[in-house]
């Protein structure tokens, strides 16, 4: 196996080789891990934490102990339905950490054995520390999902892979759909604090002050927390950021694919990132209420849960986005509590947990795609619809004559619009905070998604590779691939562990600066590369300010 900084010296100034990826053979560990004593036991327990004693089990990874199913909070169901997230019960003895919990109520997408319920209130922890005395910097993962689904123990969160390489990481379960953001004029009368909606992001900053409690005893440092999700997980981020609720929870976070955006950009409207206000909010869950036959909150409440998951995952048809469309129904609500600013206020007024932010987007999400299907006539009525009076001058800079042509300026626009639109984000983030933010763009293709109908660098590409487990998931991975994975979660670690992604033989990476229209090219290539020309970062620039601010 070659060595952690022969594999990033391949990437220094541009591709991996075809020679450096022909050396290359096994699953890279990361200078981090090599550093590590590997002589060292790690911890399995018991370990002492404020419900009782734990033992973990050994993980994927030699050398990493992962402790499964932990619960942070008391069954949601019954009474504590759409209610703050209540303390877990103690146990007595010592709790074998060995099978992960159950997952919260949603409807399951494709062939995943799981276990659900309402108690589903659990966490995960992996680490590689030989003491609690260690104190090591600590990844807490967020799950993606539209605001509808997902769970903490999909493989592709697996944390074996970062805390190899010196992380403690933290993988969390939070309600979703109507369990997790169902609001009503009775729930927000009952609250106390005359809110109601935000249920699920409870439950995050729920399980973040259960990290700060306990996981120095697992070898983690709770001053040094980095809170990391994509694209639902990572408006939930953007979230937290924003939430009083959350301050000093966290040191760092990482937002990937989600909310990170100017605020005048109107794609937000379609992405779960476009919180709805209180009013619509209520409106919309008394409908829902209505529509199960439910006139009371004691009622909603005596429901069984298969009942309330049958409309869960419908589409908010009040607001679109001119490329993604719809948002889902159920998603954060802008409560006066959770969630007291919008996004331009809580930017404006420094309202915010300043602390050091990575944030960027995927070459083939937002409407951009490896192989676009779109008529000349359908683009040139989109940018009709979308641009108004900057129709005309969007077109000189992405013309079109043909489909194929269409295609491509599609493709094109979207792309360098997103990147704009993130170092626009980044930019307001400045005016009042001291701490940086570090863009990147994503460019790298799975195995699974090449081929004639390759999704690209699709939305959650990445995230194998941020987290170094290629091997918790079944992929034709390539030597290239693991060079990526190891090169990019050492970015990650040195993120979590400093605040900044840079370190000793890694290209580097440059913190966001308006006045220089770069972002970070991650993937086949690692380096700086241009938002767009001057002239298009000009255009969505004007055309992001002229725009309603979310």
């Amino acid at each position: 196996m070659l060595s952690n900084a022969m594999n990033r010296r391949t990437f220094l100034n541009g591709t991996l080789t075809a020679a450096a990826t022909a050396a290359l053979v096994g699953t890279a560990t990361g200078a981090h891990a090599a550093e590590r004593d590997s002589s060292a036991t790690p911890l399995t327990g018991p370990l002492r934490i404020d419900t009782g004693r734990v033992s973990g089990v050994a993980s994927l990874v030699s050398g990493v102990t992962v402790f499964k199913g932990l619960p942070y909070a008391a069954t949601t169901a019954g009474a504590n339905r759409w209610r703050p997230p209540r303390r877990a019960d103690s146990w007595t003895g010592v709790r074998v950490a060995d099978t992960f919990g159950d997952i919260c109520p949603q409807q399951v997408m494709g062939s995943a054995s799981v276990t659900m319920s309402e108690d589903c209130l659990n966490l995960n922890v992996w680490t590689g520390a030989a003491s609690s005395r260690e104190k090591r910097p600590v990844l807490v993962w967020i799950y993606g999902g539209r605001f509808t689904g997902g769970y903490a123990s999909d493989p592709g969160f697996d944390g074996a892979g970062l805390a190899a390489k010196g992380l403690v990481v933290v993988t969390l379960n939070y309600r979703t759909g109507a369990f997790g953001f169902l609001a009503t004029p009775e729930l927000s009368a009952e609250s106390g604090h005359r809110a109601s909606g935000n249920y699920g992001l409870l439950d995050q900053i729920s399980a973040l002050r259960w990290v700060r409690r306990n996981i120095a005893a697992f070898g983690g440092d709770p001053n040094r927390v980095t809170i990391a999700g994509q694209s639902a997980g990572g408006a939930s981020v953007m979230h937290l950021i924003y939430s009083p609720l959350a301050k000093g929870l966290f040191q760092g976070a990482i937002s990937e694919s989600a909310g990170a955006r100017a605020t005048g950009d109107p794609e937000i409207a379609a992405l779960a990132a476009s919180y709805r206000t209180l009013e619509t909010a209520e409106s919309q869950g008394t409908a829902y209420a209505a529509a199960l036959g439910a006139t009371s909150l004691d009622a909603l409440r005596a429901l069984g849960s298969d009942k309330l998951m049958a409309g869960q995952n419908a589409n908010d048809t009040t607001v679109s986005g001119p490329v993604n469309g719809n948002p889902p129904e159920f998603r954060p609500v802008l409560d006066g509590w959770v969630k007291p600013w919008t996004y331009e206020q809580a930017l404006a007024g420094g309202h915010l947990n300043d602390v050091p932010v990575l944030a960027g987007g995927n070459k083939d999400e937002n409407g951009a795609s490896p192989s676009p299907t779109v008529k000349l006539a359908d683009y040139l009525a989109t940018a009709e619809k979308e641009y108004g009076t900057l129709a005309d001058e969007f077109l000189t800079l992405y013309p079109a004559t043909t489909d194929a042509e269409a295609g491509q300026a599609r493709n094109t626009s979207a792309r360098e619009g997103s990147r704009v639109s993130v170092n626009l984000w980044a930019a307001e983030w400045a005016r009042t905070a001291k701490s940086p933010v570090f863009t990147y763009y994503w460019e790298h293709v799975p195995p699974a998604a090449t081929g004639p109908n390759s999704r690209g660098a699709y939305h959650g590409s990445e995230i194998n590779y941020v987290f170094d487990n290629l091997y918790a998931t079944n992929l034709p991975w390539t030597d290239a691939d693991r060079a990526v994975a190891d090169t990019l979660s050492d970015y990650v670690v040195n993120f979590v562990t400093h605040g900044d992604p840079n370190g000793h033989g890694l290209t580097r990476w440059p913190a966001a600066n308006h006045r220089l229209p770069i972002t970070m090219e991650i993937g086949d290539r690692f380096g700086s590369l241009a938002l767009a020309d001057a002239a298009k970062a000009d255009f969505f620039g004007r055309f992001f300010a002229s725009q309603k601010r979310w």
